[in-house]
């Protein structure tokens, strides 16, 4: 079975049902195309169309698309700006993007890691048009390599990924910091074996005070839920409670109905389900969260190392 199937969003929606918090369900609209022409070439974008009507099949060796992709990706898109539309008019609420294909990995002309259209990027890119400064957190073990590529020339779009390191898709490298919009590209590749106790030094080091002095009006979390101890495809130890910890954290800082979170990977549905409850429950208010695992002793050096690099343009 491949790992990005339909179960996984039942597995979600179970678990924000479960954090017994007041919801409002929208139906995600399709993105105009317009909008997708923001960080998508237009060729690009009708090829997508074309191969989908054809009947699909494989646009890589992990990405595979069905005569319903086409319309799937749309909404998937449209629903990371639509749930910006509905948080501009309120106050006590934040937002949770439940969709597929993911986005990270999706480049400008290009579909890659089970990803067609960037989602954030796109929205992010929307945003700019707007005159809005975005923070894009990524906490997906895997490197968003698309959106980093998509965003990375806007000094007005900052762009924070924790990834494994030497690991798919093989790109995020700390001195990326130095390149494009100097100081808004933040990579911080930690080792295989990493756990919460590292993610959070990170999150409480570099991330929360990188955020506050860029003061973002809106704030896109791509929340993938793969760097989980029990996640099948990766190798790093978080706990659910350590979503569920960082979004608290985040909400500490930045009001959360300027923040959107996104899904994108995560493939063990006990895992998502709980770690998508811990994460708005975290948001909500809650500090109730255990502690993290260990990470193995050489994470807490490449920490260090990238705090190191990233200290020359930050305040840290």
């Amino acid at each position: 079975m491949h790992p990005e199937r339909p179960e996984r969003i039942s597995a979600i929606l179970r678990g924000i049902g479960e954090s017994g918090l007041d919801l409002i369900e929208i139906e995600s609209p399709e993105i105009e195309r317009a909008v997708l022409a923001l960080v998508h070439d237009p060729d690009y974008v009708e090829m997508i169309e074309t191969f989908c009507a054809m009947g699909g099949g494989a646009l890589d060796m992990d990405t595979i698309a069905s005569r319903d992709t086409w319309t799937a990706a749309l909404v998937s898109a449209g629903g990371v700006k639509a749930t910006v539309e509905l948080l501009e008019d309120m106050e006590e609420a934040t937002g949770f993007v439940v969709s597929r294909p993911p986005g990270h990995h999706a480049l400008r002309n290009r579909a890659m890691g089970f990803c067609i259209f960037n989602n954030v990027a796109v929205t992010a890119a929307w945003l700019r048009a707007n005159g809005k400064r975005v923070a894009i957190l990524d906490w997906d073990v895997h490197h968003g390599n698309g959106t980093q590529a998509l965003v990375g020339p806007d000094p007005g779009i900052l762009y924070v990924s924790i990834h494994q390191a030497s690991f798919y898709p093989y790109e995020g490298r700390v001195d990326d910091i130095d390149h494009e919009a100097k100081g808004t590209t933040i990579n911080v590749p930690l080792p295989a074996g990493t756990a919460g106790d590292i993610y959070r030094a990170a999150w409480d080091e570099l991330i929360i005070p990188i955020v506050g002095q860029f003061a973002p009006d809106w704030v896109l979390v791509s929340a993938g839920y793969d760097a989980h101890t029990e996640d099948p495809l990766a190798e790093f130890d978080l706990l659910d409670s350590d979503y569920g910890w960082m979004a608290s954290r985040l909400a500490a800082i930045h009001k959360p109905n300027r923040t959107v979170f996104t899904l994108e990977g995560g493939y063990d549905l006990d895992a998502l389900r709980h770690s998508a409850r811990s994460t708005l429950l975290g948001v909500a208010g809650d500090t109730r969260f255990g502690p993290p695992l260990h990470s193995v002793e050489r994470a807490a050096g490449s920490l260090v190392a990238a705090s190191q690099v990233i200290s020359r343009h930050w305040n840290l």
